[in-house]
């Protein structure tokens, strides 16, 4: 077993409840287990099955991961950035804040969800077909399916936690695994196609991690049967951390404006996109202020 730990300084006012909350999706605990101020997700990490602990104290939070076997390639300054990107380190929202701070619809809730970041899930290829999973069915149902795929896969980490699959892991089962999964057909078939793709060079998620060439990412993706633009947008922000996706298609954000503007009809895609351009290059994260308000609102 190799073992890797670091310490990440956290900003003041630091919201880890948010974190512990995306990852504490699963009932069943499956792959990630949450405590107070705890997080514990199984992943593949460096092409090693293994488990990640996040101890969330007050001004920091200190890391460990550990691998079910040896790693030439890892380093903590590899884990300090892996984790820092999940953890929305990197997301200027202080600039976000300081510009829309006082606009005159959405001022208000941007201040009292100061300090708001999106947390990123462990790594591109896990949002991308996450977002798939999720398409137009409800947020219960994909985790059900989620937690089947991952057992499928059968990566279990010495912790008893199970891994969400790679691509190479998610490659090797048919389509009739992922159709017992609930998966349908078409969901089946893109998800294949995904794995193939990212295999064999065509889609290298990781790589763009550094670069981020939106446009290439998005039209990479768009060509891809079974995807379209708001599993593109949610996949660069989850997986990416890309603030600027309109999630105009998302019925979550276009309830929460409903809400916002205490409107008896819906609102319209159409409608939805005009007002979340307005914030440009932001969108995307006020589009995570808009389902963080859902809470607020319950």
């Amino acid at each position: 077993m190799s073992v890797f730990r670091c310490s990440l300084e956290l900003p003041a006012g630091f919201r880890a409840a948010d974190i512990l909350k995306f990852h504490h999706r699963d009932p069943q605990a499956v792959a990630e287990r949450v405590t107070a101020d705890r997080l514990e997700k199984a992943l593949v990490w460096q092409g090693q099955v293994a488990c990640l602990c996040v101890h969330f104290q007050a001004q920091q939070a200190e890391v460990e991961i550990a691998l079910d076997g040896t790693s030439t390639a890892a380093s903590t300054e590899m884990l300090a950035s892996h984790v820092g990107r999940m953890l929305g380190l990197t997301q200027p929202v202080e600039a976000f804040e300081a510009l829309h701070r006082q606009h005159p619809q959405l001022g208000w809730l941007i201040a009292r969800q100061s300090g708001l970041r999106v947390p990123l899930a462990a790594t591109p290829f896990e949002a991308l077909t996450w977002a798939i999973t999720g398409q137009q069915i409800s947020v219960s149902a994909a985790v059900s399916m989620r937690r089947k795929l991952i057992k499928a896969a059968g990566l279990v980490h010495s912790s008893g936690l199970a891994c969400y699959p790679d691509a190479s892991s998610l490659a090797a089962l048919s389509e009739a695994d992922l159709r017992a999964a609930g998966f349908s057909q078409s969901k089946t078939q893109t998800l294949l196609a995904v794995s193939a793709q990212v295999l064999a060079g065509q889609l290298p998620l990781d790589e763009w991690l550094e670069t981020l060439p939106v446009d290439e990412i998005r039209s990479r993706l768009l060509a891809i049967r079974g995807i379209g633009p708001w599993t593109v947008n949610y996949a660069l922000l989850r997986g990416f951390g890309w603030l600027d996706g309109s999630l105009h298609g998302d019925a979550a954000v276009r309830r929460a404006l409903q809400g916002l503007f205490a409107r008896s009809e819906k609102v319209g895609e159409a409608e939805a996109q005009a007002r979340l351009d307005q914030f440009s290059p932001w969108r995307a994260l006020v589009g995570a202020h808009l389902w963080a308000s859902l809470s607020l609102a319950a």
